[in-house]
């Protein structure tokens, strides 16, 4: 119903309600009391004239229709790839990475069609359905397993009102797909108790840091702890931490290990997961890499917040990835052994999530595409066990955009990538000639050059293209290359 109709039906019920009512006051022929042909004289509650109630009714549909609701999104379904999602058919968050959780939404109260799909393919659905918004604050959390056809959103209603300045609120969510009902104890005092998968629970503590420890359910609260991690609440403070991921991810789809990621739902703020352990190893939130894909510029050292965690990384080269808690960085990007030489030096901002920091682009004054630092989110769950995830990186400055196209097939895999884009398909695993072109509508432009590529199902990779497509003509000889890199 559109909402003018829907305004019309309410003035009609208003207008029928007037009526009725008049029609009940008839005159009293013969009644005692009063006179024959006298006029009975109503009593009891005034009533409303019909403009009266047009006025409250369309004053009760515009509040109807203002009432918004606050919603957020997190994706934990450690076997999903990066995700779009779209409410009522427009799209509200875009390559949304597993553990990351978006700020809240305001999204109007009613009946609202949420459609799930993978990254920049709206064909591929992994959940569409209708949800009921009501007014408050809500997390919307993808949980489950692609792979076990359990994916599915886990709607949660948000305790957002403030506690005092001395307690913090905490909130567990528990959505790891393969760990069972879990205790959750800090200093001896069981927080949670018997939280299976899907379940959450909130409990106010005293502001302070914590050691959480999970462990398996007992009626006693003392199994074995599978994972502990330390947390920093601070007062006045509404916090959420989900744990997700894998807890034995060896035998699961996807090697996305057990974590807790931490939010800060309303309040002062600050605080968080100071530091996580899982079977004695450090887990984070964030996975972030470097790529030295600028072919003008020396070797290079990188550091964070002031600290060197790179040194001497050559053109071409891509880190292992860092382990880091979300929040901002400061990453300074300076000539090798050299601190008085720096190209670049500016905060980064992550939240949950694995990264590629990229320097792209040359650093001679005069360059079209000058240097930077372009932060690329990395797809690495996994695919299908038979299919492979190929993110395209055109990092090349002298390239025009072009099309990659299978030389075997001519099926166009990337169309019209442009220097400093990112596009992620699918293929089935196994060995491949990808032809390089200039971009056309038809994508059939002359060839520059071709790779020869073999991918492995089960796996995600980066094809990073990166040099000069014409080193005679440039600073170096850093000549056009295809660099691939997986992901998980």
């Amino acid at each position: 119903m559109t909402d003018k109709s829907r305004r019309d039906v309410l003035r009609t019920l208003g207008g029928v309600a007037v009526v009725g009512g008049l029609a009940g006051c008839s005159s009293n022929q013969s009644g005692s009391g009063g006179s024959a042909g006298g006029e009975s004289t109503a009593t009891g509650t005034p009533m409303s004239t019909a403009t009266e109630m047009d006025t409250e009714a369309e004053t009760e549909t515009a509040t109807e229709e203002s009432a918004t609701a606050m919603l957020r999104v997190a994706h934990l379904s450690p076997d999903a790839p990066n995700v779009d999602v779209s409410v009522d058919g427009s799209v509200v968050l875009e390559d949304v990475a597993f553990g990351a959780v978006s700020s809240y939404l305001d999204v109007p109260v009613g009946t609202r069609t949420v459609t799930i799909t993978a990254a920049g393919d709206p064909s591929t659905v992994a959940f569409e359905g209708d949800l009921d918004v009501t007014e408050g604050a809500f997390t919307v959390a993808a949980v489950g397993e692609l792979t076990e056809e359990t994916f599915q959103p886990l709607v949660l209603s948000d305790e957002n009102t403030v506690p005092a300045d001395d307690t913090a609120r905490v909130r567990v969510v528990h959505a790891s797909p393969d760990a069972p009902a879990v205790d959750i104890t800090a200093g001896g005092n069981a927080l949670f108790d018997g939280v299976s998968f899907q379940g959450s629970g909130y409990t106010e503590v005293p502001a302070g840091t914590y050691t959480l420890n999970v462990r398996g359910d007992t009626e006693s609260n003392d199994g074995d702890a599978v994972a502990s991690f330390d947390v920093e609440l601070n007062g006045g403070t509404v916090y959420t931490v989900f744990a997700a991921g894998y807890l034995s991810p060896d035998d699961e789809p996807a090697d996305t290990a057990f974590q807790p990621i931490a939010t800060v739902d309303a309040g002062a703020g600050g605080g968080g997961i100071v530091q996580g352990m899982g079977d004695g190893g450090m887990s984070s939130d964030v996975s972030l890499r470097v790529a030295h894909l600028s072919p003008d510029a020396p070797n290079v050292d990188v550091l964070v917040d002031g600290s060197a965690v790179l040194e001497d990384v050559p053109f071409g080269a891509v880190s292992d990835y860092l382990s880091l808690s979300a929040g901002s960085y400061q990453v300074t990007i300076q000539a090798a052994g050299d601190s008085s030489t720096v190209v670049f030096d500016q905060s980064l901002d992550l939240e949950p999530g694995a990264y590629t920091a990229a320097a792209l682009g040359e650093l001679e004054a005069d360059a079209e595409n000058g240097f930077m630092v372009q932060l690329f989110s990395d797809g690495t769950s996994a695919p299908g066990s038979d299919m492979s995830r190929i993110t395209l990186v055109h990092a090349s400055p002298d390239a025009p955009a072009v099309d990659v196209t299978v030389e075997s097939s001519g099926d166009v895999l990337v169309d019209g990538a442009a220097f400093g884009d990112a596009a992620t398909v699918e293929v089935p695993a196994g060995s491949y000639t990808l032809e390089v072109r200039g971009d056309t509508e038809s994508n059939d432009g002359d060839v520059v050059t071709t790779f020869d590529v073999t991918v492995e199902g089960g796996t995600a990779y980066t094809a990073f293209a990166q040099g000069y497509l014409t080193p005679d003509d440039e600073p170096t000889s850093a000549s056009f290359d295809l660099g691939v890199v997986a992901n998980n």
